[in-house]
Formats: structure tokens, C-alpha cells, sequence
């Protein structure tokens, strides 16, 4: 068997698309940083929650910040890394909200600090221009790779 395509999208799912990673990612950008408000949330059991928050721990999207001695507790909170997720949370959520919620109901809604409803779009950092599927083309930087799959020898 051949190996898959070298991918970030799959390095990242690797990480972050365990069940309830992106759900502590979530809670955390809303504000809710510690072990029993994540697990009330979440609705995650303890020792898989556990699980997850050290694997983000040690890749470096949260950190684990001591806000109690004694006795001893923690908080977490988003690196760099972490907030740098943030807009594939918002991303995430209104594709949700669009194609999998009935009735127009929306669980959440985003306010930007310009007072408006946040409506998530990704956009060239260049020219500014809305990306639309058929605006991309792919460039595979791993040799022996074309866009459609491994290239023929």
C-alpha cells in the first residue's frame, strides 16, 4: 500500500480532530478555562477530557497555568497556536449554523467588537479578494506528488 498524500490538513486532524479537541478549543476561546467548567460543557468523561487537554498541552495550543496551590489547580489557556485556530472554530461554526441547524435557529452567535454579528469569510491576504473554490490553484511542494495524486512514473 502506498503511503497517503503528505498533508497538513491530516497533520493537523491528527491533533486537533480527536472527539472533543476541538470542543476544548471552543470552550476556551469562550472563556471557560478550567478542568470542571470544560468537563460541564463538554460533556466529555473526566479521563478522556484529561487526555485531551494534555495532548494540546504538550503540542503547544494550550498551556497549563497553576491558579490555585492549595489545593493545587489548574486553567488552561490558548497559546499562539490555539488562537490561531480560532477563525476554523468560527469557520466550523457557521457552516453548522447554515446546513445543520433547522429553522434558521443558531446556538451562538459572535459579536465583533465593531458591534456587528461576525459572518466568517476567508479572504486573500493580498489582494482582499472573497477565495471561492474555483479561484485556487494547488501547487504540491513534496516531490512525486501532482495535485490529483502521486505522479506517474
Amino acid at each position: 500500500m502506498k503511503d497517503a498524500r503528505p498533508c497538513s490538513i491530516a497533520d493537523t486532524l491528527a491533533l486537533v480532530g480527536e472527539k472533543y479537541s476541538l470542543l476544548v478549543l471552543r470552550e476556551v476561546s469562550l472563556g471557560a478555562t478550567r478542568f470542571d467548567q470544560l468537563v460541564r460543557n463538554i460533556g466529555a468523561p473526566r479521563d478522556v477530557l484529561t487526555a485531551r487537554l494534555k495532548r494540546l498541552v504538550e503540542a503547544g495550543v494550550l498551556e497549563k497555568v497553576e491558579y490555585s496551590d492549595r489545593p493545587k489547580r489548574y486553567e488552561y489557556r490558548p497559546t499562539q497556536a490555539g488562537l490561531e485556530l480560532e477563525p476554523v472554530l468560527h469557520t466550523l461554526m457557521a457552516w453548522g449554523d447554515r446546513h445543520l441547524q433547522e429553522g434558521g435557529f443558531r446556538p451562538m452567535v459572535l459579536e465583533h467588537t465593531c458591534g456587528h454579528e461576525l459572518v466568517p469569510q476567508v479572504v486573500c491576504r493580498e489582494c482582499g479578494e472573497v477565495v471561492e473554490h474555483g479561484h485556487l490553484t494547488a501547487h504540491p511542494q513534496t516531490p512525486g506528488w501532482t495535485a490529483t495524486g502521486p505522479a506517474v512514473a
